[in-house]
């Protein structure tokens, strides 16, 4: 009996995860011919119907789908797929959470829906199944991006809730298969049939997190604690954070400003009973 047969449930994300990591590089490299374009350089469509369990009427839309404009000169490209299958992916998701959770109030159900929906979540199915391999672009950067997206990701096995650097790629070839697949079957049902297990593990009340800014403006609001974010990003490409003023975190990204910001309050966050601890023993 292997490991993935025998782990837990909640551990079988992970351990997929950690599986890809180590391949991803040989899979970058490995290319099979397409039968549709005559490129032998090209990944062979056809093993993308066999991930999705699906057959198209129309082979021009999963073309479409996995083609980047900077890979032609011309407008082809998947950004209008991409369009039609955030429309849909939000649809599908609204009426699915409608009949799940009957008690839950609007507020409630849209945070659950963008968890599920956001640019990491659907990354994470992008690396989950292999569909970037069957990517076409001429991005010199992007498969160390995507290196190192999935190995950032393992020590979030569910969501990082935007500590970890998103290659925007992925999430927009999971949209613009789902919009292939709503305009070749002209059917949201179809789409909630394809797609329902590849985006697993869906988010729930249950797995549902705050982001960190959010919740520590709430747990400092609650606790009655002056809350201070200092942007020295451009000087040194961080964030500090003070309670009461004392610095309680600090967050580091270059390249992004808003990843430093995220992982300033979540340091802040771990170090935050320290201060709630000394705040409650002065007051006794």
């Amino acid at each position: 009996m292997t490991a993935m047969e025998t782990a837990r449930p909640e551990d079988q994300e992970g351990l997929v995860l950690q599986m890809q990591a180590v391949q991803l590089g040989e899979q970058s490299a490995s290319r099979t011919e397409s039968t549709w374009d005559g490129d032998s350089l090209l990944p062979n469509l056809e093993e993308v119907e066999e991930i999705l369990d699906y057959r198209f009427q129309n082979k021009s839309l999963l073309v479409e789908a996995f083609t980047d404009s900077s890979w032609t000169d011309n407008d082809f490209s998947y950004e209008r797929l991409e369009y039609v299958g955030d429309c849909v992916l939000n649809l599908i998701f609204t009426k699915q959470q409608f009949f799940q959770y009957p008690k839950l109030m609007p507020g409630a159900l849209t945070r659950l829906r963008a968890a599920n929906v956001d640019t990491e979540k659907l990354a994470r199915v992008a690396i989950k199944h292999g569909l970037h391999r069957y990517l076409r672009h001429k991005k010199p950067l992007l498969e160390e991006q995507i290196r190192g997206f999935s190995e950032a990701i393992l020590d979030y096995p569910l969501h990082s809730n935007g500590l970890v650097d998103v290659p925007k790629s992925l999430a927009d070839i999971v949209e613009s298969s789902i919009g292939a697949v709503f305009i070749d079957s002209d059917s949201l049902s179809t789409v909630w049939k394809v797609f329902k297990s590849l985006l697993e593990p869906i988010i729930d009340m249950e797995t549902l997190k705050i982001h960190p800014v959010t919740e520590l403006y709430e747990v400092c609001q609650k606790k009655k604690m002056k809350l201070r974010f200092v942007d020295l990003w451009k000087e040194d490409m961080k964030f500090d954070v003070f309670i009461d003023d004392q610095l309680v975190g600090i967050g580091v990204y270059q390249p992004k400003k808003e990843i430093a910001l995220n992982r300033a309050a979540r340091d802040a966050l771990d170090n935050i009973d320290r201060i709630l601890a000394e705040k409650d023993g002065s007051i006794s």
